[in-house]
């Protein structure tokens, strides 16, 4: 997915938004019929709990004054004026109740239009006005033709603006921009409609049903380690069906995404079948009872540093973390597998980062390990399975207990302390009661540790 969020410091774009803006008041720009409206009236009718919009007050006062927006222009001027002192005061309401508020365009975008149409009444008028000044731009971005396609298209012939002006407005409002030093964001809105809205509400930090600032209130990066089948996935399971506001609330969990190395290891697995249908040797692993076992055991580093790249590509994202959070799952064993795997991965990932380790016995998880495979679908993250052998040379020994060994508490890992829970997850339970209590018990004490170390 194509997708630009820039954040603009001055004359300098800078590829990444400063982690935890505090966004209370968003201006929202844009071209003519690149649809603010349409974006903004869906954002606020979506989460009634915690946006509210203002209309563009320009085009709200050349509706109701009647006005011709290109050739009135002394009048308009004038009608602005006038209207700004009660729009500056439904900013500070809105503000006042704890709301988003979200306000389509802004008078700097009407003086790059005064630039452009040779409208020196505004320009000078504009000198002496005092805006609201909001907490961040965001420019939803098109092609100057496609502006004037969709405008066509709108039928709205009134407020339609050509090319040569167009392209003279947007040099102008890059210009005040960079004069003024503006949190501009520039989201990509060339493309289809859910996918431009998905990245705004990432932005503003909106979850569907999660009350605005719960989802402030949970982790960033959350480690979910244990021995294979101690109900690791299960857990992801669980968290993807509860609602966005119990698990912020309940678990500290906000909306989130997963980094897995199963998946890169099966992958490995797959490629070996095809060098040996090649006539090749494998190189990671053999087959065992209708499965594989790993017979290179440089494949766990090398796991990890795959772990240490997808995670860096997500961290380097705009806005990586705001009102999301990380899960990072993957098994180990031996007399330094844990030990070895943390010590590995990449300060950067750490320094945001919880564990909370899955606790059941190995014979256990050789239980739940046959209970749930399914050989149709041995590639599965719920339904895959491990050989007796490779349980047993890999993952009867398990360093965890070494490492870590209260239910709470931290261990330094490169340098940095990294808090930790150990949940025991026996006996098994399907019961969602059960779980969800027994979830929180380990994540709610688990969290308090993980803000208070990172204050």
């Amino acid at each position: 997915m194509t997708r630009r969020l820039v954040a603009n410091s001055g004359s300098r774009r800078v590829q990444s938004i400063p982690e935890r803006w505090i966004m209370n008041h968003v201006v929202v720009e844009g071209l003519p019929a690149v649809g603010k409206s349409e974006v903004l009236a869906l954002l606020e009718r979506f989460h009634p709990e915690s946006v509210r919009v203002l209309p563009e007050l320009v085009k709200h006062v050349v509706e109701r004054d009647g006005l011709d927006l290109l050739h009135q222009r002394e009048a308009l001027t004038a009608a602005i004026e006038a209207a700004l002192p009660e729009r500056k005061q439904r900013v500070r309401e809105i503000l006042d109740r704890g709301l988003l508020c979200l306000e389509e365009s802004h008078l700097g975008v009407h003086r790059a239009y005064s630039l452009a149409l040779g409208d020196t009444g505004f320009v000078e008028a504009y000198k002496g006005v005092q805006e609201s000044s909001p907490d961040a731009f965001v420019r939803l971005e098109i092609p100057i033709a496609s502006s004037v396609e969709r405008q066509r298209a709108r039928g709205t012939p009134g407020f339609e603006v050509g090319i040569s002006v167009l392209e003279r407005m947007i040099a102008e409002l890059d210009r005040w921009h960079a004069d003024r030093g503006s949190r501009l964001i520039r989201i990509d809105a060339d493309r289809p409609a859910h996918e431009a809205v998905s990245d705004l509400m990432e932005v503003l930090g909106l979850s569907y049903g999660v009350p605005r600032g719960a989802a402030d209130e949970t982790f960033d990066v959350l480690f979910l380690l244990g021995r294979p089948a101690s109900g690791k996935s299960e857990f992801i399971d669980f968290m993807e069906g509860c609602t966005a506001g119990d698990r912020a609330s309940r678990f500290r969990i906000a909306p989130f995404r997963v980094v897995d190395d199963f998946p890169i290891l099966w992958e490995r697995f797959e490629e070996d079948d095809v060098w040996e249908q090649l006539g090749r040797s494998r190189l990671h692993s053999k087959r065992c009872n209708g499965n594989y076992a790993v017979t290179d055991d440089g494949i766990w580093s090398f796991l990890i540093e795959k772990i240490n790249r997808r995670v860096a590509t997500i961290l380097s994202e705009p806005g990586h973390l705001d009102h999301r959070t990380l899960i990072v799952e993957f098994s180990r064993g031996g007399a330094t597998g844990y030990a070895d795997a943390l010590g590995r991965l990449a300060p950067a990932i750490l320094e945001q980062a919880a564990i909370l380790y899955v606790s059941v016995s190995f014979e256990e998880s050789w239980r739940r390990n046959i209970a749930r495979y399914d050989e149709r679908q041995r590639d599965g993250i719920l339904t895959h399975s491990v050989p007796r052998e490779e349980m047993e040379r890999t993952y009867g020994i398990d360093d965890w207990s070494a490492i870590a060994g209260k239910k709470h508490g931290s261990i330094e890992i490169r340098g940095i302390e990294v808090p930790y829970a150990t949940m025991r997850n026996e006996p098994e339970s399907v019961d969602p009661i059960v779980l969800s209590e027994r979830y929180a018990n380990a994540l709610v004490p688990l969290y308090a540790a993980w803000r208070n170390s990172r204050s």
